[in-house]
């Protein structure tokens, strides 16, 4: 299958592993404006770089990976729709919902499978939990607590284009708090501030704790930070009528030290890279299986439409000190 990536940043490389790893996939072409980083990610797996026109008129290439920044993402899931390529795209689709929404009809116009990037769905420990959750292990889910830190803080870079931490970084827990509960939030309340000086200057926040209240009944807490001294901070527990289940910090290794100073074990895995490998690798095999058999895939454009929409209540919600109604 012959994939050509759009972007050679870092999530673009991280995709570029995915694909190298899995026999039926081909990096065949990468296209950046950044011609120099394009070129150093296609040498190193022996891909040609293209223009962004030279790639919509190959008709060598099966499908398309976008990881480019998110002010391309529409614009470029249509040029996939108009040219009847199938699609996938790291999220958010935009930061604006009223275009997010126009791109997603010109997929349901065009057909084409469209698949987000919202990874953690493919992890096997999170894959688990949520098979367990529909089996009924623990009964009906009560309450939901997502907990997620970042190792350290991104470049102000790349907070200032990012859409803030609700639009980057919280977006997969709200995509994580749907999925598993099989359900949309009614109502959303949010309390957040900026520790870092630097985040503040960029009027975005670093520090944040929201409460869902989901249609169906559970209440679902998520807490997000920018900086954790111990590693990628990655929790997830779900609380039942007749049980709980964990997903608990990945570590280095699993080797425990026991004696008579203590008892000591590895860090935290330290970033996504490493944390969730496996999970971009899995999200890439679904993605190639949707569009080899017909299928849709099942996370869809649809997905991304959803978790920005709470997105941006979310934004409303610490704007306004009020709990939004959605």
């Amino acid at each position: 299958m012959k994939i050509c990536l759009i972007g050679a940043g870092r999530i673009g490389a991280v995709h570029a592993i995915a694909i190298a790893s899995d026999e039926n996939a081909n990096l065949h072409s990468v296209v950046d404006f950044h011609q120099e980083a394009a070129e150093k990610l296609a040498n190193k797996y022996n891909a040609i770089t293209l223009t962004m026109d030279e790639a919509f008129e190959n008709n060598e290439i099966d499908a398309f990976i976008i990881a480019s920044s998110t002010s391309t993402h529409a614009d470029l899931i249509e040029k996939c729709a108009k040219v009847g390529k199938p699609v996938f795209c790291e999220k958010p689709i935009d930061l604006r919902l009223d275009r997010a929404l126009s791109c997603a009809k010109a997929v349901e116009e065009s057909g084409i499978v469209c698949m987000l990037g919202f990874n953690r769905r493919f992890d096997p420990h999170m894959a688990s939990l949520k098979s367990q959750v529909d089996a009924n292990a623990i009964g009906s889910v009560q309450s939901l607590v997502i907990t997620s830190h970042d190792p350290e803080p991104p470049l102000m870079e790349y907070i200032a284009g990012s859409g803030g931490l609700f639009h980057d970084m919280m977006i997969h827990d709200f995509d994580m708090a749907c999925w598993i509960l099989d359900d949309t939030p009614s109502s959303i309340y949010v309390a957040a501030h900026a520790v870092n000086d630097d985040i503040a200057g960029q009027g975005d926040v670093d520090t944040a704790s929201v409460i869902m209240n989901m249609n169906k009944g559970a209440i679902v807490t998520i807490i997000n930070g920018r900086q954790a001294s111990f590693g990628y901070d990655q929790r997830i527990e779900a609380f039942g009528e007749t049980g709980m289940l964990q997903v608990k910090n990945a570590l280095e290794d699993n080797v425990v030290l026991s004696n008579s100073s203590g008892i000591r074990q590895a860090k935290n895995q330290h970033f996504f890279l490493e944390r969730y490998g496996k999970a971009f690798h899995n999200e890439l095999v679904h993605f190639m299986d949707s569009f080899q058999s017909g299928f849709q895939p099942s996370v869809n454009i649809s997905d991304g439409v959803l978790a920005l929409k709470i997105a941006d209540a979310a934004k409303e919600s610490l704007l306004s000190g009020n709990s939004i109604n959605l």
